[in-house]
């Protein structure tokens, strides 16, 4: 897939993290008198290209790709942080680190309370809902 200099130059700036109006400015001659509007519309219009959008991601693939954490990355750094807090002798960093690499691994789950408006647990299930469900009426608040 081939582009012009400019469309090239155009997605090569998008794919540097500019703006796409700041790269239809750098990519193309803009009129000092042309409205903001005008260069907007033009650079989604450019955008909206499939090959300049299918350039812009082959730009970006490379760099997407390095940037990308896994889980398996992700615990493997965890480990090698905690050898080293443990090699240190740092053993509050080495059991963060530690608790860290149980939590993304799914070991640990948070446990979330949530009081209602008097501070007390909230209920789930009504106390009217329990009788309709009980079959006993003899607790049933008054009609």
């Amino acid at each position: 897939m081939s582009l012009t200099p400019k469309r090239e130059a155009f997605a090569q700036a998008v794919a540097s993290g500019m703006t796409q109006t700041a790269a239809y400015r750098s990519a193309f001659t803009v009129k000092p008198g042309t409205k903001p509007e005008s260069v907007q519309q033009a650079a989604s219009k450019l955008m909206a290209d499939p090959k300049v959008a299918s350039r812009v991601e082959e730009i970006r693939r490379p760099a997407v790709k390095r940037a990308q954490i896994t889980l398996e990355s992700h615990l493997a750094d965890l480990q090698m942080l905690r050898d080293r807090a443990l090699e240190a002798e740092q053993y509050s960093a080495a059991i963060s680190a530690e608790v860290s690499r149980g939590k993304a691994s799914g070991l640990y789950t948070d446990k979330v309370e949530h009081s209602g408006p008097d501070g007390g647990p909230i209920q789930s299930v009504s106390r009217i809902e329990l009788v309709a469900l009980d079959g006993d009426s003899t607790d049933s608040p008054a009609a």
